[in-house]
């Protein structure tokens, strides 16, 4: 799946899990770029994309994301296994 429709999904679930139909994300945007995205949000947030999207992510993966786009090119290398 294309790096742009993962995104596209990807902030579907922002905007559901965090209540905000105005969220729009790029791959450049981290956490300090949306409001209430918090520990205990991150955490609904992979929950909610790895249901969604069937995929699994370790701790250690979840930790060396710094913005959206590395969130969504570990989807995708997940995706294309």
């Amino acid at each position: 799946m294309e790096n742009s429709m993962i995104l596209t999904q990807v902030q579907d679930i922002f905007r559901d899990v965090l209540d905000n139909e105005e969220i729009e994300l790029t791959l450049e945007t981290t956490a300090n770029d949306v409001e209430d995205w918090d520990s205990l949000t991150h955490i609904q947030l992979i929950v909610a994309i790895e249901k969604t999207l069937k995929v699994k992510f370790t701790s250690k993966e979840i930790l060396s994301w710094s913005n959206v786009g590395e969130m969504i090119e570990c989807i995708q290398g997940k995706q294309s296994v």
